[in-house]
């Protein structure tokens, strides 16, 4: 009997916080481990359906640079990096496009139906969804002056038309999204999925952006997980150096989306399986939450 109580005592702790996002949006972006593990993908797609469920319109972002990676290695394509970003010629991006939209969002789809979800997959060319131009990025060479890199059809968001995404939320269906975009003259464009999740959220007023990794969260100094930042934290952070890397952009995301109008940011460990059920419905959390002030 101690044990089926116990399990009506963690459903009450979930009661508070299904009441508040009660209607609200969660942005999810799908990526890291999580998307290649089966028991973690599995667990993913549990989450997203209860969340359904329980009255909340989850939205997914996904990545794929490691299936990405795989394809092109199989062809005889060597992947090059510049700036962390992939550097897409034509070629490069026909693949990219085949494997975010024709496979790794086509899986995702399945994962979530067959948990009882009715998930339906999107790109950024669906609806005009995510509208987009060429990324020049530039990097100082000597002194003051300033080189241009050519990422090749690597592209910036100009604009986010929710519509097609609001209704799909309407009519119950769960918005899994390839982070590809379309520009004015209808090319195709390979985008950031953190950049593109923290859009989507800013174009849709949602309560929270929800990016999973594959560490603890957001870290001090000392290596002590951050279980909450605050705007001007997470700014003295990237100036100090102690947030580097991959971390920078997620970071940066989170803040970004913040000053856009979204509620709160979660950066999360998605190696644990339900780790967004135990960020949200918990006290403890499993990652970093990136909050205002």
């Amino acid at each position: 009997m101690e044990d089926f109580i116990g399990k009506a005592e963690v459903l009450m702790e979930a009661l508070p916080y299904i009441r508040r996002f009660y209607g609200k949006t969660f942005v999810v972006k799908f990526g890291g481990r999580a998307m290649v593990d089966d028991q973690l993908k599995s667990s993913f797609a549990q989450d997203i359906v209860l969340l359904k469920y329980v009255g909340i319109n989850p939205v997914v972002v996904h990545g794929g640079g490691p299936q990405i990676d795989k394809t092109l290695e199989r062809m005889g394509i060597v992947s090059r990096y510049m700036q962390g970003m992939r550097v897409t010629d034509p070629e490069t991006l026909d693949i990219v496009e085949m494997v975010l939209v024709g496979k790794v969002n086509k899986e995702i789809v399945g994962l979530i139906n067959r948990q009882g979800g009715m998930a339906v997959g999107l790109s950024g060319k669906d609806g005009n969804l995510i509208l987009a131009r060429k990324m020049n990025v530039s990097v100082a060479s000597d002194g003051e002056a300033h080189e241009i890199i050519d990422l090749g059809m690597v592209g910036e968001i100009i604009e986010i038309n929710p519509t097609v995404i609001n209704t799909l939320d309407e009519n119950k269906f769960i918005p899994v999204i390839a982070p590809v975009g379309v520009g004015e003259q209808g090319e195709t464009y390979n985008i950031n999925a953190d950049l593109v999740a923290g859009h989507i959220a800013e174009s849709l007023g949602a309560e929270k952006l929800i990016l999973l990794t594959d560490v603890e969260g957001v870290k001090n100094k000392k290596g002590d997980l951050l279980s909450t930042l605050k705007i001007r934290q997470a700014c003295r952070l990237i100036e100090d150096g102690v947030v580097a890397a991959g971390m920078i952009p997620k970071v940066r995301c989170c803040i970004e989306a913040l000053e856009g109008g979204v509620g709160k940011t979660h950066i999360i460990d998605g190696r644990v399986k339900h780790a967004i059920l135990l960020e949200i419905f918990t006290e403890e959390g499993v990652g970093t939450e990136v909050v205002r002030k």
